[in-house]
This record gives C-alpha cells, structure tokens and sequence, in this order.
C-alpha cells in the first residue's frame, strides 16, 4: 500500500512545501503540543505557521463550534448573521479605526487582495508601494506585490509596485546606520521614489515585523515617520497584521502600535490567529473607504457562523487570560535565552523579535551569506528532540522562525530552548 507521502506528491502540487526529509502527518494536538501518526508527541513552536493562536483542542473554542454546528453551518451574507455583526463588533473597536468597518474572508491572502481593491478603488491608481522582503499571500495582485523572490512565481501584475527600504534593519545600504539615521535614510528613499511617479500612489502595505521574510522588522516609528510623507500625497497605509496581529508581539495588540505616533491606519488586514486554525480572515477600514466600491458583493464563506463563533471564543479566551501579557512576560524570558543559546554557535547572525515571534537568522560562519543547508539540519534536529518550528527568510537570507501559542509557560518555553540549542548545535 502506498504511504501517505507517495499519495501526496500523486495528486497534489509539486510547489506545496513540505516539511522535513520524511514529512510528518499531525493527528491530534493539546496545549502546545502535536502528536503524529505514529504517536510522537512534539512540543509546537509554530503554531501552523502563527494559527493555532491561543492552544491545540482549547474547550472553549472546540464547544463554540460544535454548539454552533448544531445549530447551523452555512447561510453566507444574504442573511442577517449574529456571531458576524459580534465579532465585527469587537475587531472594531480593538482596531483602534474611527467609524470603522468590517469585512471578512477565509484568508490572509484574501484579505490582502480586498485591501489593494478598496485602495486602488479609493484612490483611483494602480500604483503600490511595498517593502523589500515583505511578503502578503499567494492570489494574483497579492503575489504582485510581495517582495520576497522565493515567493514570487510571476512578474505578472495589474498593479504597479514600488518597493520600499525600511523592512529589514540590519541588511541592506542603511544596516550599518544608528537606528535613527536608518529611518531618516529610509524616508529620504521614499520622498525619492514618490518624485518619480507619474501618478498619486494609492497606498503602501507593510507588515509591522515581516513573517515569511524571517520575522524581520525596522526600527519603532518608522511607519510613522512614513505616514507623515504619505499624508502629504494622500496615501493611504495599509498594516498587513496577518501575523503581527492580536497581542503576539506581547509590548502592543497590534504590530502598528509600535509605530503609535502615526495613529491608527487607514485600512488594517487581519487573519490566522484569530480563528485558532478556523479560516478566518479580514479587513477593517474607515467607512469612506470601506464603503467606496459601487458595485456589489457577497462573501460565500467569509463570516460563516461556525468560524465567527470561532473568533468570537477565541478572541474572549486570548483578552480574558491576557495573553498579550503572557506573550511579552515568556517571550522575553525566551528571547534571552536563545541569545544565551545562540552566543556560541558560529552560524548564527542574529536572533531577533519580540513577544512569540522569535527569528534566528543563520549563515555560513564568518560571512553574511545564507545557510539554507544548516536551517534544513537544524529543522530536523528540533523534530529528532520533539520540536516543531519553522524557516523562513527573503532574498539571501535564512531564518528559523519561532512562533509558539500565546499560552505557552515558563516550563515549555525551557524545553522548547533547550531542544533549539541541541539542535544549533547540530549544524
């Protein structure tokens, strides 16, 4: 009988990642931990990458879904839908937008591209600024204006993308700059790049600390540094919180707020996290902006009962245990000792983050090139000891990326470190 993997690779896309020389079937999971099918338990500091937000198999979502499965599972947005006005209710008012508007869909991806639609309609241009190494999901106008070359499979694009300096901190012509000249420089490049332009741009999207891009992030205040130009030619932000979103970053809610001086923006995209592993994804936005398309629109599966009702126990467990709190008080502790840990192993350049959203970036000892080959062998050496995590990086550039449920303890995140460093170790 054919195994799993060889059933796999038959009727699935050769360009779907998997994991690991002999990939891993997951079947259950509780807390922070996963077993597979052949009963290891691991210890899971990836979360599916960032979704399982608050914990494998919580109670309180599981009885929220199968409560609401009961009652029914479908009826799209044609009908009037409690468990969706109630959870838009409170994204609303948690995202910090004035008259704020909230539409929801299955996906980050999905989200995205309905931001760029309300921009490009809003503002009546197709150009979009981005961030060098950002990456904002897989569709067609999504794929369009990531910039992360591993991510990208076409050049093809109804928009006109302009990629920004500022995402990454210490590579690139400004990464030997004091924070504060980095910024000034990175701004200098923008009002440069605006000069250029033939029309007004419609906005620029950035995440806070980029996710696939190695968990990578510029100095604070620089996206308000840069709302202050983008205000004077009307452009609006777009925050891609995605990944950042929800209190992982521990010191804020969202990964904007460390950015504060700018305010709120313009238009905000949420998803993974909030869902726990149920398909929910979003946009908040002004009323104005939101409510500028003229023509109309349903969402088939976006904001069904079932994942709103979803959202809506996840989102009350993560602010009622204050996992924010949770995130910042044994991110930090982990934060530290991964330093301590990585000190003295030669391939790592940098770990970096903030709250459970931990980078190591690896490279060849005594260079700044990519170790892609040590990442694999660390990788597999974390599963060996009973940990799961994930790569990530952009254009030269390699990372392990560290991002455990926001309930994770003092005791688990000692594990978590002591198997990371066995597993550095390995390289």
């Amino acid at each position: 009988m054919s195994s799993l993997h060889d059933r796999h690779r038959a009727v699935i896309p050769d360009w779907i990642t998997l994991y690991y020389k002999d990939p891993l079937e997951l079947t259950h999971g509780e807390g922070r931990h996963v077993w597979d099918a052949e009963g290891n338990r691991y210890l899971d500091f990836f979360g599916g990458i960032l979704t399982t937000m608050t914990a494998h198999a919580l109670p309180e979502v599981t009885k929220a879904i199968a409560d609401q499965a009961a009652r029914m599972i479908h009826s799209s947005t044609l009908y009037l839908n409690r468990p969706m006005v109630e959870l838009a209710e409170r994204i609303a008012a948690l995202s910090g937008i004035p008259d704020a508007r909230v539409f929801f869909t299955t996906s980050g991806t999905e989200a995205n591209d309905t931001a760029l639609l309300l921009a490009t309609t809003y503002r009546r241009s197709n150009q979009i600024l981005a961030m060098r190494n950002s990456y904002h999901g897989r569709s067609f106008s999504t794929v369009g204006i990531t910039g992360n070359r591993a991510w990208s499979p076409t050049g093809l694009s109804p928009l006109q993308t302009l990629y920004v300096h500022g995402g990454v901190r210490t590579r690139g012509p400004y990464a030997q700059y004091t924070d504060e000249r980095f910024v000034d420089a990175c701004v200098a490049d923008l009002e440069d790049l605006l000069g250029q332009t033939r029309a007004g741009v419609a906005a620029l999207i950035a995440e806070p600390i980029q996710g696939v891009g190695g968990f990578t992030s510029p100095p604070d205040g620089l996206y308000a540094a840069f709302r202050r130009v983008l205000d004077r030619h009307g452009i609006l932000w777009i925050a891609d919180e995605v990944q950042t979103g929800w209190g992982r970053t521990g010191e804020h809610f969202w990964g904007w707020q460390a950015h504060g001086q700018a305010g709120p923006p313009d238009i905000l995209t949420f998803a993974k996290g909030i869902g726990n592993g149920m398909s929910i994804g979003g946009v908040v936005a002004r009323a104005e902006i939101m409510n500028c398309l003229d023509a109309n629109s349903i969402s088939t599966f976006g904001g069904s009962p079932v994942t709103m009702a979803a959202g809506l126990a996840n989102l009350a467990y993560l602010l009622e245990h204050d996992l924010q709190g949770n995130a910042r008080r044994v991110g930090g502790l982990l934060l530290e000792r991964l330093r301590a840990v990585a000190a003295g192993v030669d391939a790592v350049r940098e770990v970096r983050g903030r709250g459970l959203m931990i980078g190591i970036e690896l490279t060849e000892p005594g260079t700044d090139r990519p170790a892609p080959d040590a990442a694999s062998t660390a990788l597999e050496a974390a599963r060996s000891g009973g940990l799961l995590i994930g790569k990530g990086g952009g254009h030269n550039t390699t990372a392990l990326r560290i991002a455990p449920p926001l309930s994770l303890t003092v005791a688990e995140a000692e594990e978590g470190a002591a198997i990371l460093e066995q597993a550095l170790g390995s390289i």
